[in-house]
């Protein structure tokens, strides 16, 4: 505390006398400063849990967890908000009584509204990656990447060992696939482990192409794998099955794609964006 302002006690325990730059100052004069002080505290605190209160939000977050105000935002729809957690999307009336959940399309430009807030909070979960924590199969020296996809893999999913039996190929159209995990089966079961064996193998990459063609990976333990991380990202993002194909811009691709399919997904995906800016 400022020790040139008076504190409150002064006011209680007697015949203190305060003194503010030197001077003398009488005991009365403290009181008054002190309660000076009090009433613009208890002021910004009135005005806080006012603005709470005329906030229809903050009653409305508090009825699901894990949702916080910031995570409400008003939509396009006069009386409606958007609930966004993550790239979960819903819609909620002001007063609570009823959520909606589906896709919003504006009729006026076919555009789902919906899709494109799922594709900025999966575009802010990929950025935040660290490429030293996946799998990277670029394309050869001599070819150019054209497209960056992340991938949601399963080493026993079998769309995804389809998928990595295309990699090659994938990136010798240039396109550069940095894999993730996400044993379907969830913590503690075979994919999980054999997805931990393989980050812990020297040669990842060896490893992965491996195990995804059925042969047995083994290796020591590593320490803490990335893998409960990838894994609880693709929860975060709401995927659904494997292999999950997402570009940087967050649009989800699906799944199997063969390369020539892929690649034009991407060149027109891409035409797309450039044509919307």
């Amino acid at each position: 505390m400022n020790p040139s302002v008076p504190r409150l006690s002064y006011c209680i325990l007697g015949p203190i006398r305060a003194t503010r730059d030197g001077e003398p100052m009488s005991i009365n004069s403290g009181c008054r400063v002190g309660s000076v002080v009090m009433a613009v505290v208890l002021a910004v605190c009135s005005a806080s849990a006012l603005a709470e209160e005329s906030d229809p939000r903050v009653k409305l977050a508090e009825q699901f967890a894990g949702v916080s105000v910031e995570d409400i935002k008003d939509s396009p729809i006069p009386g409606v908000y958007e609930v966004a957690v993550g790239a979960q999307v819903a819609y909620m009336t002001v007063d609570g009584k009823y959520l909606l959940r589906g896709d919003l399309y504006d009729l006026d430009t076919n555009e789902n509204l919906t899709e494109g807030r799922r594709s900025e909070a999966r575009a802010a979960a990929i950025r935040n990656l660290d490429t030293a924590e996946m799998i990277v199969f670029s394309p050869p020296k001599a070819v150019p990447v054209r497209h960056t996809v992340t991938v949601f893999t399963d080493i026993d999913c079998g769309y995804c060992r389809k998928f990595h039996d295309d990699i090659d190929q994938i990136t010798a159209r240039g396109v550069e696939v940095r894999y993730l995990f996400f044993p379907r089966t969830g913590p503690n079961q075979a994919s999980w482990r054999k997805a931990e064996m393989v980050w812990c193998s020297d040669d990842r990459q060896a490893a992965l192409t491996d195990a995804k063609a059925g042969e047995n990976v083994t290796s020591e333990p590593c320490g803490e794998t990335p893998v409960a991380s990838h894994f609880g990202i693709g929860e975060q993002i709401g995927l659904r099955g494997t292999p999950g194909v997402f570009t940087d811009g967050g649009q989800y691709i699906g799944g199997y794609l063969a390369p020539d399919e892929l690649l034009q997904t991407l060149d027109q995906l891409d035409s797309a964006q450039a044509a919307a800016n």
